[in-house]
């Protein structure tokens, strides 16, 4: 499992075994008024988790969850009330799960 912490200033991104163990993190700074760029460093990093797994263990992420600023409104799936402000009004789960080509949960950070 993968899980991303998306804020205004860093993304941190951990994989967590069947256990619960952490198995390989990374923090890196999170693009700025940039929503592109914000979607490919989520998914480059989402990419260096996997590789940094000992070969035997690598394979995808089973399922990727994110903690983003703001919330995904119910009405329209777009993404509300985010501090990071170029995150707002866009379809962020929609469009994260295409950058990724895997299904992701996306929920408020406070949440997660």
């Amino acid at each position: 499992m993968i899980g991303i912490d998306l804020g205004g200033t860093k993304i941190e991104g951990a994989i967590l075994g069947h256990d619960g163990r952490t198995l390989v993190r990374e923090r890196i700074a999170a693009p700025r008024d940039s929503y592109d760029a914000t979607l490919l460093a989520v998914r480059d990093l989402v990419d260096r988790l996997e590789k940094a797994l000992p070969p035997d263990q690598r394979q995808p992420a089973s399922a990727i969850g994110a903690g983003v600023p703001g919330s995904l409104s119910p009405a329209t799936g777009l993404l509300q009330n985010a501090n990071s402000t170029w995150l707002n009004g866009q379809p962020f789960a929609t469009d994260l799960e295409r950058t990724l080509g895997r299904v992701v949960r996306v929920a408020n950070d406070a949440n997660c």
